[in-house]
């Protein structure tokens, strides 16, 4: 989760479909904000430098993004959610001459990130204005060598971006060497964080699960990135390079990451929820 940043002006405010978006400027770097929607933030863009990368599980997906391949090699990316294309942004600065696709159902936020964040000239990013999942329809067999999720309405993930179906979708979508990262968020007793990694596990083989220590105890709420894909995961050059982040986080993998679950079950379309609204006071 994110810092507190109601206290500034916006610089910006507008109605869109899903709420209300805002820009709060960043005291500390000359062309960066903040979007919050509904008083959530959503994202940080740098115009100046779009390789820099503010909120931690940004950050974490931004390893990701470093490892799935060497160094500017090009990729095809699906963003599923897409906030103020943050992670687009990263991908068009650190590997150029990548092709992207974001899928973001708030058509308003779309043209109100355009209009205030547009992003650069040379970005191949294109946006598709559509429910993630039907968007995810569109793209090609084994067209993505990663697909990110990145989606919440109202600070939850819908139920139906939560299922085995949905990964069987995603797992079409990508290369047969393709990544799948998605951003979650769960708090105690961790029932969703721990159900979403017993579900990536009915599709792919290898998977690695990225959070703050605290949220893994199940000490808080928080945020947890999950990395799904059929070959070996680079767990040990993420975990020194999560570890060395401004916020330190934690790798689990494997055996350990198997107890992580707890015996929980793979959700399917006909039993899945959105995940939990956060607490009072989880953006303070």
């Amino acid at each position: 989760m994110a810092k507190n940043t109601r206290r500034a002006a916006p610089a910006a405010a507008q109605d869109v479909d899903t709420g209300v978006a805002q820009l709060i400027p960043d005291p500390d770097r000359r062309r960066a904000w903040t979007l919050l929607v509904d008083g959530a933030p959503q994202s940080h863009v740098d115009l100046d430098d779009p390789a820099h990368l503010s909120f931690a599980y940004q950050r974490r997906l931004g390893h990701v993004v470093d490892l799935l391949a060497p160094a500017r090699r090009p990729l095809r990316v699906v963003h599923l959610g897409g906030g103020a294309f943050t992670l687009a942004r990263y991908v068009a600065a650190t590997r150029p001459r990548s092709t992207q696709q974001v899928v973001e159902v708030d058509a308003g936020l779309v043209r109100f990130v355009r209009e205030w964040l547009p992003p650069a000239a040379d970005a191949r990013i294109r946006v598709r204005s559509t429910d993630a999942r039907a968007g995810l329809a569109k793209v090609p067999d084994g067209w993505a060598d990663l697909v990110i999720a990145d989606v919440f309405d109202g600070a939850r993930t819908p139920a139906h971006l939560t299922s085995a179906e949905f990964l069987d979708d995603v797992r079409r979508a990508l290369a047969p060497d393709g990544w799948y990262a998605a951003n979650l968020a769960d708090g105690p007793p961790l029932g969703h964080l721990r159900g979403q990694v017993a579900t990536a596990g009915t599709a792919f083989e290898r998977l690695a699960l990225v959070a703050d220590p605290a949220v893994l105890r199940g000490r808080r709420f928080g945020n947890a990135v999950l990395v799904a894909s059929d070959r070996e995961l680079p767990v040990a050059e993420l975990t020194r390079r999560v570890a060395g982040d401004p916020h330190p986080g934690r790798v689990e993998h494997g055996r350990a990451l198997a107890d992580f679950t707890g015996g929980a079950v793979a959700v399917r379309d006909a039993t899945a929820k959105a995940s939990p609204a956060p607490p009072a006071g989880a953006f303070d």
